[in-house]
């Protein structure tokens, strides 16, 4: 896996970004920051499109898709042929998109989860690898719709 990680947010989860990115550059990631710092209202729309533009582009990366509760910018990077991003609260979910859905994008509610928590599930998500097998032939059939 790349240790390049593309981030996005909205304006109510400047806070949990924030937070996320200092911690992946703790841990020697390259982080892309694609999202709000002004605080002012904006269209997650948008920025989970150009996330999950970012990613197909830059083959092997994954992406942090943030806003108030993480349902809105999944359903958007969603919208773009190769990006499976998976909303969590749970790190067993997060384990589960990366094992099962080999998800290249985690996407998260800062109105619904701390910072801590959220930072563990980006780490999960990062640290856990596809398991392949049967989950193989499912993941390629979402790939080719479309």
């Amino acid at each position: 896996m790349s240790k390049k990680i593309y981030i996005t947010n909205d304006h109510t989860a400047i806070e949990m970004k924030q937070a996320i990115v200092k911690h992946l550059q703790e841990l020697k990631y390259e982080v892309i920051d694609m999202g709000n710092n002004d605080g002012l209202s904006c269209s997650y729309s948008l920025n989970g499109i150009n996330l999950g533009k970012a990613v197909v582009e830059d083959k092997g990366s994954r992406g942090i898709a943030l806003c108030g509760t993480g349902i809105g910018i999944s359903i958007a990077a969603n919208k773009v042929q190769g990006i499976r991003a998976g909303l969590v609260y749970e790190t067993q979910t997060a384990e589960l998109i990366r094992q099962h859905n080999d998800c290249n994008v985690i996407a998260t509610g800062a109105r619904l989860i701390a910072v801590d928590k959220a930072i563990k599930l980006v780490d999960v998500f990062l640290k856990t690898e596809f398991e392949g097998g049967r989950h193989a032939e499912r993941v390629g059939t979402i790939n080719e719709y479309c």
